[in-house]
């Protein structure tokens, strides 16, 4: 029996905006594109549940380091949430609960029931998540049949609107920040209506600042490599400076940006005045150097380098 060849991974660095299919992990989706590109160090920005799909950005490299803000960044997504059952993990990959008779409402009585979910709103996490407590996360105790109270906390949804209505199915789009499940707004609204509800389709439309994004699948990927080889698969990426778009920037010159690789203040010559608490450091041909902080005296702080800002000519 032949093994596969193992992977001989490579130093990457880049965005993807990959479209997870249902039935996988965020983390195995990872792993499997990883192994694609072979990608020596890589990360995603968030899980996505097993059924969900989407936009999950992936991170090669030095792109890690901005994994976290995209992490925390603003989500959209679009879900079918069927009424009248109730399941385990509040989505279709559950066991049901409670199956209880669906009443009869109007959009009216939706858009009340939709209401005080929307803004800043406390909300109860699913059992099966992938919230920690005591260091586990909470599917794991749940898979064990401990008994679990989910943590509740503030997450800000800035919209949830219902589109389309049929039968016992509504199909809603949320706009949110981070740490929002929109397993949760779905249960919520069921109990609000009197009858329980759960997740059958989620899908994730895009994550800041992606708005419009060229997603590719893994199928896509795998295309592109058997048929443009390795060089047109790295086009599918994105530059890390794509990632902080929306961040305020600096500009720095050669002598004070080789200042900044070394870990030191340096003095943009381009940009907003301060203080602000976190902002991207370019050189002047529009590379990223890494992210700083900006003081009152117009003074940009190193907070996180890439590796290239080390390495700048007469560093």
């Amino acid at each position: 029996m032949s093994r596969r060849p193992r992977t001989v991974f490579r130093p990457l660095d880049g965005l993807l905006l990959l479209d997870k299919r249902a039935g996988v992990s965020s983390n195995q989706a990872l792993q499997r594109v990883r192994h694609l590109f072979r990608a020596a160090k890589g990360g995603h920005t968030g899980s996505l549940d097993p059924l969900a799909t989407g936009l999950l950005p992936i991170c090669f490299g030095e792109a890690t380091k901005i994994a976290g803000l995209l992490l925390g960044a603003r989500k959209a997504y679009r879900t079918t949430a069927v009424l009248g059952v109730t399941t385990d993990t509040d989505d279709a990959d559950g066991q049901p609960l409670r199956e209880r008779e669906v009443p009869t409402v109007d959009d009216a009585a939706i858009e009340a029931a939709l209401a005080p979910l929307r803004g800043a709103i406390v909300q109860r996490a699913p059992i099966y998540s992938a919230l920690k407590q005591g260091g586990e996360p909470l599917y794991a105790k749940a898979r064990r049949g401990e008994a679990i109270e989910a943590p509740e906390r503030e997450v800000m949804v800035h919209a949830l609107d219902l589109l389309e209505r049929q039968g016992p199915r509504l199909t809603l789009e949320v706009e949110c920040g981070s740490g929002t499940y929109v397993r949760s707004l779905v249960r919520d609204l069921g109990e609000s209506l009197g009858c329980g509800a759960h997740v059958e389709v989620l899908r994730r439309l895009w994550v800041d600042p992606f708005r419009a994004p060229r997603m590719y699948t893994l199928e896509q990927l795998q295309g592109i490599v058997e048929t443009g080889g390795e060089p047109a698969l790295d086009d599918c990426l994105l530059p890390i400076e794509a990632g902080l778009a929306e961040f305020p920037s600096v500009q720095l010159d050669a002598p004070q940006a080789v200042r900044f690789g070394r870990g030191n203040p340096a003095q943009p010559e381009a940009g907003p005045a301060g203080p602000i608490e976190l902002v991207a450091v370019y050189e002047r041909e529009g590379r990223v150097l890494g992210l700083g902080q900006l003081d009152a005296a117009g003074m940009v702080h190193p907070r996180r380098l890439f590796t290239w800002a080390t390495q700048l000519p007469g560093s």
